[in-house]
Parts: C-alpha cells; sequence; structure tokens
C-alpha cells in the first residue's frame, strides 16, 4: 500500500470513529477499505453539507436499503453523537413515512427505539419519557387545515396551484396530513426536511416527484446549487451511483430552469 493510501486510511479511520461514535473496522477486504478511504476520508468531511446534514440523507437511504446492521449503527451514530435528538429522529422517521412508506419507516422507528434504549442502557441512565405529542400547531377545524394545507403545498412546491380536493389521496392525505400537518411540524427545519424528501424520490425515481421536489428545493433556495450537488455525492455513497447518477442529470436540468426563472424575474422587476 502507498504512503497516499495509507494516509487516506488513516483519516479514513478517524473520521470513521467521529462519524459513527465507535472504532472502524479492522477488516481489510475492497469494500472495507474504500469505505473507510472514500466514504469515510473524503465524502463526509467534505464542506458542502453540515455532519448534521449528512445524517439526514444518509438515514433515509439505509432505512430504505433495509440492510439491518447499517440502519442501526446510523440511528445509534446519529443519536450517540447529538447531532440528532430523539425529537428529530422521530420526526425524521415520520417524514420518511410519507416520502418512502409506513412498512419500512415502522421498521425504522423500531430501531430508533432500540437503539435509544441501548444508548442510555450503556450511559447507566434511565430512558428520559417522551415529548408530548399534543397539542399540535395546526389547524384542527377541517376547512382550516384544508386551506393550510393548499398553501402550504404553493409554498413548499413553488407553484401558483394545488391539488384539488377531489379524493382520498389528493383531499385527506395530500393536503390534509402532508401539507396541512406534516411539512408544518417543527421538529425539523425546511432545509433538513428537503433533504429527506430528495433521498427518498431519488431512490424511488418517481418521475414527477423527482423533478418537482429537485426543482422547488433549489427555486426557494432552502438547498443551494452546490449544496444540492453534495446530496448527490452523498447519496451515491450511501444508496449507489446509477440512482445517484439519475439524480444528478435532474439536478442539472432544474438548475438551468431555475436559473432562467431567476433571470426572468430579475428582468420583470426591473
Amino acid at each position: 500500500m502507498t504512503t497516499s493510501n495509507t494516509d487516506r486510511l488513516e483519516r479514513g479511520k478517524h473520521s470513521f470513529a467521529e462519524v459513527m461514535t465507535f472504532p472502524a473496522p479492522d477488516e481489510r477486504s475492497p469494500a472495507t477499505a474504500n469505505l473507510l478511504e472514500f466514504v469515510f476520508a473524503e465524502v463526509w468531511p467534505r464542506p458542502g453539507l453540515t455532519r448534521r446534514e449528512r445524517r439526514f440523507i444518509t438515514l433515509a437511504c439505509v432505512a430504505d436499503a433495509d440492510a439491518e446492521t447499517p440502519l442501526r449503527e446510523h440511528v445509534y451514530a446519529a443519536l450517540n453523537s447529538g447531532d440528532l435528538s430523539i425529537v428529530e429522529m422521530r420526526e425524521a422517521v415520520l417524514h420518511f413515512a410519507v416520502y418512502a412508506g409506513w412498512p419500512k419507516a415502522s421498521r425504522f422507528n423500531m430501531v430508533v427505539d432500540e437503539e435509544w434504549e441501548r444508548i442510555h442502557r450503556e450511559r447507566g441512565v434511565p430512558v428520559p419519557p417522551p415529548e408530548p405529542l399534543l397539542p399540535l400547531q395546526t389547524p384542527s377545524e377541517p376547512e382550516e387545515r384544508l386551506a393550510v394545507g393548499e398553501q402550504t403545498f404553493k409554498d413548499i412546491n413553488c407553484l401558483p396551484y394545488a391539488p384539488l380536493r377531489d379524493n382520498p389521496y389528493q383531499g385527506a392525505g395530500i393536503l390534509n396530513f402532508v401539507f396541512g400537518e406534516m411539512w408544518l411540524r417543527p421538529g425539523l427545519d425546511m432545509k433538513e426536511r428537503r433533504l429527506i424528501t430528495v433521498a427518498c424520490v431519488a431512490f424511488q425515481d418517481a418521475p414527477y416527484p423527482i423533478l418537482s421536489h429537485v426543482y422547488a428545493a433549489l427555486k426557494s433556495r432552502d438547498i443551494s446549487f452546490d449544496e444540492i450537488d453534495e446530496l448527490a455525492l452523498h447519496f451515491a455513497a450511501y444508496y449507489g451511483w446509477p440512482k445517484a447518477s439519475h439524480l444528478a442529470q435532474v439536478i442539472d436540468e432544474q438548475k438551468l430552469r431555475v436559473t432562467e426563472e431567476w433571470a426572468a424575474d430579475a428582468q420583470a422587476a426591473s
């Protein structure tokens, strides 16, 4: 092994221990070596996103991959490091449930509970009682809630229209819950919810959602052009290069679209 590779491996081990909060593996298989030398030595320390922000992308990817050990390890690391609080982690599970599905989120939620208990067991302290769920800050009156959902849909998706309330999926699901409550919950900020959402639509390859959520993340300026490029790289490391290649293509297309719209807006305002 060259001096350069040895240095990268040592950097990777150090980064792994910081990110994962436990020592790096000693195994020398090509997969483990490249995990340390590239994913941890090169990707995690990059300046484009914070470590906390990278957690949200990683958690969405490992929760969808159904890989038990990576899911447990990354949930443990995010909580044990203090990068995410238990409230923020549980909000991430709920957001993931909407964009990746409730069955996978059910497993994700179970692992969160188990790893939270493990952390407190290791520290020799009792698990604190959960934060109270109610009251919600969003309206409870049906008509007002739907109206809030319609406006939130427009604001978050950067669109002048909202879905019609003409079927259960659109009215009860999209307007009443997803945009009438979930996106407005205080447990995560808008950028963090964008990171989870873009990761989820990217691994599902649903044509309109991946286009619309990449567009909205950029048009809203919640995620910058440089940050979304970092998102694509981090996503590639945890979900694979073919899916990330598609995401990168959509990102390039939506960057051009958003740039043209910003230019038109500036011209109209002048």
